[in-house]
């Protein structure tokens, strides 16, 4: 009830009144053309119910008019996009009939319910009634006067029902299918990892050259060696404009520009990683063996984040260690290994951290391993990814 009353002051009444008017157009042409067939038009809307388009013309329309507070919103349950089977275009054909005849009983109720309130406040004026067909019976001047409101509220009430029936109709016809709903599952599914990968990304990046400034920051000034801080200096300012590309692309996909995105690093940028190593004090003894550069997008890309996040691991939480590196092309796969001693103190936590969990992460995306863990007195990243699955 309180619903009923609010609906006057309510826009979306009057968008879904204007929705419900609009097919009368197509019935007030054809009476000029053939008066003696009303019923034409519903013969008229079949072939264009078949026309692909005309879903995605009658989806856009319903959404504006029918649920216009949450049009951009998957909420709306209206579907906007062109007939993709045959049991899309019979939906649409349904909801043209159905529109045609909900917009029959509105246009009715329309012409015919301000008109008897006309003819109430002409009774209640004095004159006589023009039309038995507009009030069915004839009340005395005073009943008149207090019968006018009631057939402008029953036109609202009419308006609002036929207005809720018509978005209901709409949502089943137009609405997105079995095998539409599964699209869109797909498609936030992909923009959920898409978004996780870019998190990932932005920790390996941003975290590594954030790491390897601060380890080199210290070790400067630790040494008081003016030729070791320049050094210092130099590997800091490349290992910061190496973060920031990846910064500005990763914030390119996120705006959604359509300006070209630059190539995530790979495999055959490694050195950079490990002179960024080298020059934060550490030793890296690296032997990377095979044509690295031959290996698929996918797998060379993700190797080298793992590589990343492994050095960065070994210089947040050892420092300047010695670190031994090992990549190798196998037969089907490429065999990667990172090790180095472990500190005094243990800091690793085994199965924890969001650097270990992502690089778990990436190795599994590709149907590959990554373990992490002690081995020997040392700590050791292996990470085995096939490559036949992948090419």
């Amino acid at each position: 009830m309180y619903r009923l009353l609010r609906s006057p002051l309510q826009p979306v009444t009057y968008s879904r009144w204007l929705h419900l008017c609009v097919p009368v157009l197509l019935l007030a042409l054809w009476m000029f053309i053939e008066p003696a067939w009303p019923w034409m038009p519903l013969v008229i809307v079949i072939p264009f119910g078949l026309v692909p388009w005309v879903r995605l013309a009658e989806g856009i329309q319903a959404q504006f008019l029918l649920t216009p507070h949450d049009r951009d919103s998957p909420d709306s349950g209206i579907g906007a996009a062109p007939s993709a089977r045959w049991a899309d275009r019979w939906r649409t054909l349904l909801w043209l009939e159905a529109r045609l005849a909900i917009a029959l009983a509105a246009m009715a109720a329309t012409v015919w319910l301000p008109t008897m309130a006309v003819e109430l406040i002409a009774a209640a004026l004095g004159h006589p009634f023009n039309s038995d067909l507009m009030v069915p019976f004839s009340p005395p001047r005073w009943a008149a006067a207090l019968l006018v409101p009631v057939p402008l509220v029953l036109l609202i009430v009419i308006v609002v029902l036929l207005g809720e029936l018509v978005t209901a109709i709409a949502r089943r016809l137009l609405g997105p299918s079995a095998a539409e709903r599964l699209t869109a599952l797909e498609a936030r599914t992909e923009q959920l990892l898409e978004r996780t990968r870019i998190a990932r990304e932005l920790h390996d990046s941003i975290g590594h050259a954030l790491t390897v400034a601060v380890v080199q920051a210290g070790a400067a000034r630790a040494a008081g060696n003016p030729e070791f801080t320049d050094r210092a200096l130099s590997a800091i300012e490349e290992t910061g404009r190496a973060a920031l590309e990846d910064l500005e692309r990763v914030l390119l996909v996120l705006r959604e520009s359509a300006q070209p995105v630059s190539q995530r690093p790979t495999l055959a940028e490694a050195d950079r990683l490990l002179e960024s190593a080298r020059a934060s004090g550490s030793e890296v003894d690296a032997q990377l063996t095979g044509p690295l550069e031959q290996l698929p997008g996918p797998v060379t890309r993700e190797g080298y984040r793992i590589l990343q996040e492994a050095l960065t691991n070994v210089l947040r939480h050892c420092g300047p260690v010695p670190v031994r590196v090992r990549v190798e092309m196998a037969v089907g796969r490429l065999d990667m290994e990172v090790t180095n001693p472990l500190p005094r103190e243990p800091v690793f936590t085994p199965g924890g951290g969001s650097g270990l969990r992502g690089m778990r992460e990436r190795a599994a995306l590709l149907g590959g391993e990554a373990e992490t863990g002690p081995f020997e007195g040392s700590w050791r990243v292996r990470a085995r990814l096939p490559l036949e699955r992948i090419r």
